[in-house]
């Protein structure tokens, strides 16, 4: 086991997430029992990679509520809670909140009428790209600016089309670089293209380490033959409600 690198904000499988929002994708149907057992798997790789899960408090009646990314940003030891797009998951916050509360983070907020899903901000050293999405709009993306740049961040808006959420197209290596899906098309930014589109779901947990999907496995490759150390989660039942291994948690560095 890892020695401690940060806490890892997490949240259980609402018994609805078979209900969970589906906008770019078929609905397929959703074994929620499984998704606990993919879950929990997470949960225990991120533990076992120096990360402390920190369990946000259930929300049973959202059925997103487990893709704990999407609510909050945080940032140089701040954290912005996000004002969703989709309005039904906006009574996802006072939870996290009070997580964020507990572990004595400052707090900001996106405030009325913008828009912000976690999902859409993608941080890449003092450079944070913003998609813009169904979810995330200019008005929150400018709120978003205003309170990072004190912090030494420039944010960075980004077109998006056919994806979710930005981290749904592209997401970064610990370098640095970019990667996305080379069969996607989502957004335009340069990058490493790799075959698989859950290999452009990376997660760095330090020193190497990136979190990856089991449904990427020649990526998982590819990543290994660049000095890399992919970490193989299963979150299969994630992915029919379009989630990733990035929306599954918050990492906060100590």
């Amino acid at each position: 086991m890892r020695g401690r690198r940060g806490v890892a904000l997490v949240r259980p499988v609402s018994p609805r997430l078979a209900e969970g929002i589906v906008t770019h994708i078929e609905r397929t149907p959703v074994d929620v029992e499984l998704a606990r057992q993919q879950h929990a798997g997470y949960v225990a790789a991120l533990a076992r990679h120096g990360w402390e899960p920190r369990a946000v408090e259930p929300a049973d009646d959202c059925p997103d509520s487990v893709f704990v990314e999407d609510a909050v940003v945080v940032c140089a030891g701040t954290a912005v809670l996000t004002r969703p797009g989709a309005q039904q998951r906006r009574a996802e916050l006072a939870g996290i909140e009070a997580a964020l509360r507990a572990l004595g983070l400052p707090l900001a907020r996106i405030e009325a009428p913008g828009t912000l899903d976690g999902g859409d901000v993608l941080q890449v050293d003092r450079t944070v790209y913003v998609g813009q999405s169904g979810r995330t709009d200019a008005e929150g993306t400018r709120q978003l600016a205003d309170l990072l740049a004190p912090l030494g961040r420039e944010v960075v808006p980004v077109p998006l089309r056919g994806a979710l959420h930005l981290k749904s197209a592209v997401t970064a290596l610990p370098d640095g670089t970019l990667v996305k899906w080379a069969g996607g098309g989502y957004v335009d930014a340069s990058g490493w293209e790799v075959p698989e589109e859950g290999g452009a779901h990376v997660v760095p947990l330090g020193e190497g380490e990136v979190l990856l999907a089991a449904s990427a496995p020649r990526t998982a490759g590819l990543l290994a033959g660049r000095g890399l150390s992919p970490i193989i989660v299963d979150i299969g039942e994630f992915e029919r409600l379009e989630g990733c291994v990035t929306c599954l948690s918050v990492l906060i560095p100590d």
